[in-house]
């Protein structure tokens, strides 16, 4: 069985003082999050979500006037306080969106940092390519030792303007000789977000785990972020595997 993996960027990329800094303030977390799934369940979840995504937001996509199958809504601007405390359609959707994943024999996943550097050490190509890699291995490592038999990946992200250097990145990992990442079939691929289903999936479980994330580290700073692990907390812990945030 080969799975495919979709990732997105929650938090930011950027540098991290404090939420009171009047330029530094934006997340104190990045990283990737999103789902892995077999790759036989891949096209009935992508219509699965599609329709959901349609009932969800109906009145959004039809005052769009761009159709459905190409019309997205970021996870950052979906799962806010507001729309998470007021809408239960969300919360209730939500939830069946892990479900689905877990019924489907997938999980959720996600990686990232507490960022600890100041804005003059920042590079945040170079965290972007290490948080990529991370999570790289622990897929591979997911697929090698909790997979019996071992199984391999595909991994899809969204695109990056960084993309030549990431796959450089990716295939020395995965034919160098210390990383070894051997059940990665191909070296990633970045595709359109809007154009496919399954990536604006990853990007909606990336948008709640950015929120998660800032609480996590910072539960006295995020504290009205108390709403997602009061809803989601639970569900995403019990779905997920190899996943966390390095303080």
């Amino acid at each position: 069985m080969t799975f495919f993996a979709y990732l997105d960027e929650f938090g930011y990329v950027g540098p991290y003082i404090a939420r009171t800094d009047p330029k530094y303030r934006e997340s104190p977390v990045f990283g990737l999050a999103g789902f892995v799934l077999p790759a036989d369940e891949v096209r009935g979840f992508g219509t699965w979500f599609y329709q959901r995504k349609c009932e969800l937001l109906a009145f959004e996509i039809d005052r769009s006037a761009k159709h459905p199958a190409l019309w997205e809504k970021k996870g950052s601007c979906l799962y806010t306080v507001t729309n998470v405390s007021r809408y239960s359609e969300l919360r209730w959707f939500t939830n069946r969106l892990l479900n689905k994943i877990e019924a489907l024999g997938g999980f959720a996943f996600h990686v990232g940092v507490l960022k600890t550097s100041t804005p003059e050490t920042h590079v945040p190509n170079r965290l972007y390519a290490r948080v990529f890699l991370e999570a790289i291995k622990r897929i591979d490592q997911y697929c090698a030792e909790d997979c019996n038999p071992p199984e391999s990946f595909v991994l899809i992200l969204d695109e990056h303007n960084q993309r030549s250097a990431l796959l450089a990145r990716a295939a020395q990992s995965m034919y160098g000789r210390n990383e070894k990442r051997r059940r990665l079939i191909e070296p990633p691929f970045h595709v359109e977000s809007h154009r496919y289903q399954t990536l604006q999936a990853a990007d909606w479980i990336a948008g709640l785990i950015g929120r998660l994330g800032a609480i996590w580290v910072e539960p006295a700073v995020w504290s009205e972020n108390e709403v997602f692990r009061r809803y989601f907390e639970q569900r995403i812990n019990r779905v997920s595997r190899r996943s966390g945030i390095r303080h």
